[in-house]
């Protein structure tokens, strides 16, 4: 079976659009505070149905929930594609955001009952660190196909429409899992769902352990969810300088010469990111516990948050791609500990539903953070120097929660 997930992950990520994703959207006319008002539409969905959508995969049946969040991921992709109106866009950001909240914590709770059931939970950080970087590797191997898609078609539209395909085979691949991966699925009655969910909610809110979890979700992974795409418009601007004539020829168009830099860039950070979540139980095991490798990587972002705020203000665009690259692969060795960490402290028979707890959170986090940042950086000037409200956020977060990781950790 951990082919299989591997297989998963692998299919998942191939989502041609994702570094083409702000450029597209520029592309049709939008501004960044617009296109935050897009995400935040996104991630207002998935906030809204995450808690739900976790219960129902609980108790209706977690192979269920999957194949439905694939569907709607089918469906939103040609959406992005076709429509140019603001308002058919966020109707295909809408069927995004029911496609991750029926997805995101699911197939983690699916992983985690077939480790239990073959007697080797212990080794869920490894095997989950396994799967995830199939994930990136699925992610990087997206590249050359996204990069031809652009290059050929002069458009960054298309890549929305190939985006398509591998969704629909992974729909069969979820399909076909066993029939005990369902989990308990118990019944979907409203009643039932009610009662599961709110035990759920009240473990999270009431355990300091699972509270703190919640919260560090919230900052980590809302803040890079948000903060990654501003990679794009920056690589961009690189792309196109004239200086760069003698590395990228000067007679493409600006998609082909955006492809050509974006993609092998983004190649390298799947493949870095990859190898990262290949190593995190290694790295628990040398930092002494999941707990002191994600102090650690809180130190780690506030550095690189403080890089990003000095290549802001002094205009150093290769240190700002640098530095955010980092942090974006940086976050795949944190995501494996993040959930070692939620799988110690959650009841087994509500695994799914704390990890959808978490997933909201962190998707309200971004639907809150990302209109605020988008503004911000329209705000902010031109050139690199308008992001230096993403460095500046990052930094932040990176000294608060190191600050209060020990502390936290001594009232668990």
């Amino acid at each position: 079976m951990i082919r299989r997930f591997c297989l998963y992950g692998f299919l998942k990520n191939q989502r041609y659009f994702e570094p083409f994703l702000i450029l597209a959207f520029l592309d049709k006319g939008l501004g960044f505070a617009t296109i935050g008002l897009l995400v935040a539409v996104r991630e207002g969905t998935t906030s809204l149905l995450e808690i739900p959508s976790g219960a129902l995969a609980d108790l209706w049946g977690r192979r269920r929930s999957m194949v439905l969040s694939f569907a709607a991921y089918v469906t939103s992709f040609l959406l992005l594609g076709a429509a140019d109106r603001w308002l058919w866009l966020a109707a295909g950001m809408v069927l995004f955001g029911i496609g991750d909240a029926f997805r995101t914590g699911t197939h983690k709770a699916m992983i985690l009952t077939w480790l239990e059931r073959e007697g080797r939970l212990s080794e869920k950080t490894a095997v989950y660190g396994q799967t995830r970087s199939w994930s990136k590797l699925g992610s990087a191997a997206s590249i050359p196909i996204s990069m031809a898609v652009v290059w050929i078609s002069g458009d960054y539209q298309a890549v929305f429409f190939v985006s398509v395909i591998p969704a629909l085979a992974d729909l069969v691949n979820l399909a076909l899992y066993p029939a005990f991966l369902e989990g308990p699925a118990q019944g979907a009655d409203f009643g039932a769902v009610w009662r599961h969910m709110r035990a759920a909610l009240l473990a999270a809110l009431q355990l300091h352990p699972l509270r703190r979890l919640v919260a560090e979700s919230m900052g980590y992974e809302g803040y890079v969810k948000v903060a990654k795409d501003y990679l794009q418009p920056v690589v961009k601007a690189v792309a196109l300088a004239a200086g760069l004539g003698m590395i990228l020829p000067t007679g493409l168009d600006e998609p082909a010469r955006v492809a050509l830099l974006a993609g092998p860039l983004y190649f390298l950070v799947h493949i870095l990111s990859a190898a990262a979540s290949r190593g995190a139980g290694w790295y628990s095991n040398w930092a002494g516990g999941d707990e002191a490798a994600a102090r650690r990587l809180w130190s780690g972002l506030a550095l690189l948050s403080a890089l990003l705020l000095l290549a802001s203000l002094a205009g150093w665009a290769a240190l700002f791609i640098l530095a955010l690259a980092a942090v974006i692969v940086l976050q795949n060795l944190w995501r494996p500990l993040l959930v070692s960490r939620f799988h110690q402290v959650a009841a087994s028979d509500q695994v799914a539903t704390v990890l959808s707890i978490e997933s909201q959170a962190k998707s309200l986090s971004g639907m809150v953070l990302a209109p605020l940042v988008g503004l911000a950086v329209e705000l902010a000037g031109n050139g690199t120097i308008r992001f230096w409200p993403v460095a500046a956020l990052g930094l932040l977060l990176g000294i608060g929660f190191r600050a209060t990781a020990r502390r936290d950790a001594a009232q668990g």
